[in-house]
């Protein structure tokens, strides 16, 4: 058997569908379904069911699914360590960013990358915070920057700083907003975020514990767009804490008194890599930028790193 066709058999059984794992492959279906079949023919035995609605791993698949995962890891690791004996960081990483460059700093994370580590290879995708999370934890990215506290146990984090949002509204609500309760900050208009970034996780969730929910307006996936339109009229949103400290000292927002929400700006990457050199060489370069992070070079390898509910 080859080494691909237990890769592809990982996963297969990871994604439970043909279309989903060509598409991370980089393989065509019938191509796909050919080395799962092959594999099974040398195995003598069937590792999936075939489904409308996908593929589901049969009781022999399960049984050996971990062993194929582990030859996969060693493999891996035999890999990275001969990098490591060459003295050598180099190759492709997929990296997703977020919405503000400057505030995560990512043109001096790629330079400083990239000047340390010339045979690396950074390819950059911008997502939406949750979106990110998703995408590493199912392979797509190998590593994002995230603002929130999401755990899963295929994905390893790094906290580079905690970071707060507050309760904007414009300036011409200020009267009205700051002397509102909960119930009246929650019947104005809301500027949200799509369901799946933390952004609207935070909100909704500090909401729901309160047995309220904001009446959405207007639905933005960015903290620079959703501020501009808080300083516009359109509604209240929750605002970054630096943004919404600067607008309230340029008199173009109001903050509500009563509220502050704690999230942390992480670096997360697939826990099965922690160890690879090129990864170790990201996070070289976080520690160097983020000196005084709340997490320590430790903490990489935990993928429970975080704490607090869904974002």
């Amino acid at each position: 058997m080859e080494l691909y066709q237990l890769r592809s058999f990982a996963v297969v059984a990871e994604l439970g569908h043909l279309t989903r794992a060509s598409e991370r492959l980089h393989l065509s279906q019938p191509a796909l379904s050919a080395q799962i079949k092959a594999l099974e023919d040398e195995l003598g035995l069937a590792l999936f069911d075939r489904t409308s609605s996908g593929m589901t791993l049969t009781a022999a698949g399960r049984r050996l699914l971990p062993e194929a995962e582990r030859v996969v890891g060693a493999a891996r690791t035999l890999k990275s360590a001969a990098r490591l004996i060459r003295g050598e960081v180099g190759g492709l990483v997929r990296v997703g960013t977020l919405a503000d460059p400057e505030f995560i700093r990512v043109a001096e994370f790629l330079r400083l990358a990239v000047s340390r580590f010339p045979g690396l290879e950074i390819e950059l995708q911008h997502e939406v915070s949750g979106a990110a999370f998703e995408k590493v934890r199912d392979g797509t990215l190998d590593a994002s920057f995230y603002y929130g506290d999401l755990v899963h146990a295929a994905v390893g984090s790094r906290t580079l700083r905690e970071i707060a949002y507050r309760i904007a509204a414009p300036a011409a609500w200020r009267t009205e907003v700051e002397g509102a309760g909960w119930s009246e900050i929650v019947a104005l208009p809301w500027v949200m975020a799509p369901a799946i970034s933390t952004h609207h996780a935070l909100a909704t969730e500090w909401f729901r514990s309160r047995g309220l929910a904001p009446t959405k307006r207007i639905e933005a996936d960015n903290d620079v767009v959703i501020s501009a339109l808080v300083v516009g009229g359109l509604g209240v949103a929750l605002m970054r804490e630096d943004l919404a400290i600067a607008a309230e000292a340029a008199g173009e927002v109001c903050l509500w008194p009563d509220a502050r929400l704690a999230t942390r700006l992480q670096f997360v990457f697939r826990a099965e890599r922690a160890r690879d050199p090129v990864l170790q060489g990201l996070l070289q370069v976080l520690d160097e930028m983020w000196p005084g992070s709340p997490s320590s070079p430790g903490d990489a390898t935990d993928p429970r790193d975080a704490a607090s509910p869904a974002a």
